[in-house]
Order: C-alpha cells, then structure tokens, then sequence
C-alpha cells in the first residue's frame, strides 16, 4: 500500500534568499538545516503575523493538525540553527 499523496499547501511569502546564516564563517563550513517553504510560510502566518493555527491552516488549504505538525517542526529547525549556529537553507518543495 502506497502512502497517500501530499495535500498541496498555499504558500503566499517569499524566501528572502537561498540561506540564512551566522556572520563570519562560510556556508560551506557550516551545519546545513533545510527548511521548506511551507515550513516558513507556516511560521510567517503563525508567528509574524499573529494567526491561529486554525486560521493559518485555512489560508494554506490545510488541517489545523497539519499546521501544528509543520509549525513545531519549522520551530525546531529555528531554534536549532539559531542556537548552535547553523544556517538555515530555504528548499522548495
């Protein structure tokens, strides 16, 4: 049995580049976190701008439960790089 298909998600926002990194060391000396655009997207419209999980999982054309899942995940990876000083590189789904 197949799992099933990926609900397509509406990401509006834009990557402000392809990383976001710590000053001072190259991208390639540093511990790579991919983050991906629903991930970021998930986080602008919870975390910027303030919506409900339940809001943000309407503008994406998602479950409340999956914007939670995304939105812990994205968390994570965050506090990870910001942490331990990795960078964050922006994927496409």
């Amino acid at each position: 049995m197949s799992p099933r298909p990926k609900k397509l998600r509406k990401c509006q926002g834009n990557f402000c580049g392809q990383a976001f990194k710590p000053t001072g060391k190259p991208l390639s000396k540093l511990t790579q976190i991919e983050l991906f655009r629903d991930e970021m997207e998930a986080l602008r419209l919870c975390d910027r701008d303030g919506l409900t999980q339940e809001e943000a999982g309407q503008q994406m054309g998602v479950s409340r439960g999956t914007i939670q899942r995304i939105i812990t995940i994205a968390r994570r990876k965050t506090a990870e790089a910001l942490s331990e000083g990795r960078a964050l590189i922006f994927v496409e789904d």
